[in-house]
């Protein structure tokens, strides 16, 4: 069986330095959601030199809107959303220190650029299974942008988040790769 990695966040350059496209992970700490309506606030904050209403350095942004939470429950639903559409702002976070990010989906050409500059992974969580990632969080609460409803950010409180890392420090590509392996493997 592979090896999965086991990161504590806040994560460092170094402990993402150390993943390979293809890494299996499983995440414990804090852990951000946001998506596109949260990344646009947060990057008008940074062009206005105004002070963000989350940490950025060493952090995992989840590109998820959960569902509301059943009872007995922190969060209902947890599935990642389309990763592109947080592209125009994800370079600039990766600047800021930013060292993971997590949804669905091939990631910009400047994103992947940016992740290799400044040390940061992006990981490919299981789309369509929303509530099999929803037992890994462990506590759940709007830290910024409540009107938003699901669209909010949340402070995830997780225990072994499973992801798999698709963009590494090296500039390599899961989608790419494993379309090229699957080639090989049919020829």
């Amino acid at each position: 069986m592979d090896k999965v990695f086991h990161l504590q966040t806040p994560i460092s350059a170094e402990d993402v330095s150390s993943l390979k496209s293809g890494d299996r992970v499983s995440i414990s700490g804090t852990v951000y959601t946001a998506r596109d309506a949260a990344h646009r606030r947060l990057f008008e904050l940074i062009e206005a030199g105004k002070e963000l209403p989350i940490p950025i350095d060493g952090q995992i942004i989840y590109y998820v809107g959960p569902s509301p939470a059943p009872p007995g429950r922190p969060i209902g639903a947890a599935g990642p959303t389309t990763s592109y559409r947080m592209d125009p702002f994800a370079p600039k976070l990766l600047e800021l220190g930013l060292r993971g990010m997590i949804g669905k989906g091939k990631r910009s050409k400047e994103v992947q650029d940016a992740m290799v500059k400044y040390k940061g992974v992006y990981m490919a969580a299981i789309g369509g299974a929303g509530a099999l990632m929803a037992r890994a969080v462990k506590a759940a609460r709007v830290v910024a942008y409540e009107e938003l409803g699901p669209e909010a950010i949340r402070e995830l409180k997780v225990e072994n988040l499973p992801a798999i890392v698709v963009n590494d420090t090296f500039g390599n590509d899961l989608y790419v790769e494993g379309r090229e392996k699957y080639r090989k493997d049919a020829a």
